[in-house]
């Protein structure tokens, strides 16, 4: 039987790039995102591509009870595979940003992103096995952002809950595997919403996804895609705060251009 595959953000970037990924695997996908005409054609694409089936679910994450209306819809359903992947940044001084969009991005990448997730593994540990895996940042593995600090301090709390909850999991010997993947800058509209431009370069989606099912397969809990990234968040561990903060404050001014 064909294994159920959920991926929220599916319209553009990663989360597309999953969905055609899986749906190339014959994986019966139920996609979300807020713009259902993209969740369309994508379900098109990928039906004439792969004769793939795909439930499509809108939904605005910023709205709560867009996320407890996609919990009762899915109240029914078997999923294999949750990828909790909607997210966007907000760029610029906490003295500058929109509270409104600062609240919003809180919103999607923290409150969404925790209901979705416990919602899913309540379930998965329910029907006896499945993967989630989480979509944060490199900017999680770091101790602050300045001029992107709400995005920076939204990854982290992504990265801890995953790891505390795979811990936990570890410990009830549970059938359930959790993961984060954590990116650096991937090539997706991800610069328009936030307003910036990279100031590294970044990497494809499809490469992003492919470290990503690598890291799955060997089950590893926190998935930093590319070489070089891992050595940057390897590499700051050994740098105090102090001295780290003023590097990442240049690098996140670089983005506002």
């Amino acid at each position: 039987m064909a294994k159920t595959v959920w991926i929220t953000g599916a319209s553009s970037g990663i989360g597309r790039e999953f969905a055609r990924r899986y749906a190339a695997m014959g994986c019966r996908l139920i996609l979300t995102a807020r713009r259902a005409d993209r969740l369309t054609a994508l379900a098109e694409e990928l039906n004439d591509a792969h004769g793939t089936v795909c439930r499509i679910l809108p939904a605005d994450l910023a709205d709560r009870a867009d996320c407890d209306r996609l919990c009762a819809e899915l109240a029914g359903e078997r999923i294999d595979i949750f990828l909790n992947n909607a997210g966007f940044g907000v760029c610029g001084s906490l003295l500058e940003t929109d509270p409104a969009k600062e609240e919003e991005m809180v919103q999607v990448n923290v409150a969404a992103m925790r209901r979705l997730f416990q919602f899913m593994l309540r379930r998965m540990q329910a029907q006896g096995g499945g993967t989630i895996l989480n979509v944060a940042s490199s900017a999680g593995l770091l101790p602050g952002g300045p001029y992107m600090a709400g995005y920076y301090a939204s990854k982290a709390y992504v990265v801890s809950l995953t790891r505390g909850a795979a811990q936990e999991l570890r410990e009830k010997r549970s059938p359930v595997y959790v993961c984060a993947l954590c990116p650096g800058p991937v090539n997706t509209e991800f610069n328009d919403r936030a307003g910036v431009v990279f100031a590294l370069k970044g990497i494809t989606p499809e490469f992003c996804v492919d470290e990503a099912i690598h890291g799955m397969l060997h089950h590893k809990t926190i998935i930093v895609p590319s070489a070089f990234m891992r050595l940057c968040t390897s590499a700051q561990k050994l740098l105090p705060t102090p001295l780290l903060m003023p590097i990442v404050a240049r690098q996140q001014k670089k983005k506002l251009g």
